[in-house]
């Protein structure tokens, strides 16, 4: 998973900075981001505060390590079965 090199607190900065009326383009040049990647956090983070972007983020971060788990089951399930499925 790609880490932002910004906070949570930044991002929700830079978000209600739009909502108080400055402009993307500015609030961007400002950060040193793309106009995409203010969008990007909008459609993720809009309408969040702090606390629930970051357990968003903890959430995320668990169903990768569950899925990953679930595909390492997986594979040896199926090295299992194809073992059991030979003719010894």
């Amino acid at each position: 998973m790609k880490k932002s090199r910004f906070s949570d607190s930044q991002i929700m900065d830079a978000l209600k900075r739009v909502e108080a009326g400055l402009s993307v383009p500015d609030v961007c040049r400002e950060l040193g981001v793309s106009v995409a990647t203010f969008y990007k956090w909008r459609a993720k983070f809009g309408g969040m505060d702090t606390s629930l972007m970051a357990r968003m983020k903890e959430l995320e971060e668990e169903n990768r390590r569950l899925k990953k788990m679930y595909i390492e089951e997986k594979i040896k399930a199926d090295i299992v079965a194809e073992a059991l499925a030979k003719k010894w």
